[in-house]
């Protein structure tokens, strides 16, 4: 968390203001978030124009022309649009001033990145090993069937490796897996071409279904205006264990996946 829905949120909020913007400085009140801040951003981004915003997975990346500034939320983070005299919070850690307003990093836990590159970003070694956007047409039913050939690992533990799909974290592929009225513990390589095309339809569905109410909001994510999302008023499976299904009537259990929680239910999901 943040996951997928809640970056493209992000992203489809700061767009409309950051692209096209001159950066015209950079304030970094902590450097130590999960890889330091380099220092070097201070002297590399003032004066370089914004040229494009876009997703890779659970990244967000803002095309500068001659290098990218890669940004990713963690566990805790957000970025907001705010005026430049918008008052200091606690964990507020990173500043991208944008002329007479400001793109504002607050990250609690400190496992949000801001880093630069002036290689290919796609290459960058965070970037080049991330598997399919889920949403993209490169995913269908045959595609995931392809791909799931072989894997022992669960239908759960599968979608969450971002080598294979990128984004999906462990509350939507609670979702998605219950949508898909498929059992979370299923082997990934059992699964027909017919369950994979229903699988692959719930991915897209769930995901987009998050993005349109402004994704989860459990703690602390906002958008870039502030604004908690609603998804979670709207789950089926996930955190209800001991609840009634709303499909079935049958008790939401929970089971231990890789160390994860996996919430789902025995009647409908086979």
């Amino acid at each position: 968390m943040p996951e997928l829905p809640e970056v493209e949120v992000t992203l489809r909020g700061i767009a409309r203001r950051v692209v096209g913007s001159i950066i015209s400085g950079v304030t970094t009140r902590e450097h130590r978030l999960r890889w330091r801040i380099p220092e070097s951003l201070r002297r590399d981004l003032p004066g370089r124009t914004v040229r494009a915003a876009r997703r890779r997975g659970k990244y967000l990346l803002l095309d500068c022309g001659e290098g990218h500034l890669i940004l990713h939320l963690g566990m805790s983070g957000s970025l907001r649009l705010l005026p430049l005299d918008a008052p200091l919070q606690k964990h507020d850690h990173f500043d991208l001033l944008l002329g007479d307003a400001l793109l504002r990093l607050r990250d609690p836990r400190r496992f949000g990145a801001v880093l630069w590159t002036r290689g290919s970003v796609d290459a960058h070694p965070l970037l080049r090993h991330l598997g399919l956007e889920p949403l993209s047409r490169a995913l269908d039913g045959r595609r995931l069937h392809a791909l799931t050939r072989g894997h022992r690992a669960s239908i759960k533990q599968f979608l969450m490796d971002g080598r294979r799909i990128v984004g999906i974290g462990n509350i939507y592929a609670n979702e998605i897996l219950f949508r898909a009225a498929i059992d979370p513990r299923t082997p990934a390589r059992r699964l027909s071409l017919e369950r994979c095309r229903r699988l692959s339809a719930s991915i897209k569905q769930t995901l987009r279904a998050a993005i349109r109410a402004g994704g989860s909001s459990l703690r602390d994510f906002v958008d870039s205006d502030g604004h908690p999302g609603k998804f979670q008023r709207r789950y089926w499976a996930y955190d209800r264990a001991g609840a009634p299904c709303r499909r079935c009537g049958a008790s939401i259990r929970r089971i231990l996946q890789g160390q994860r929680s996996t919430f789902y239910c025995p009647g409908c999901q086979r």
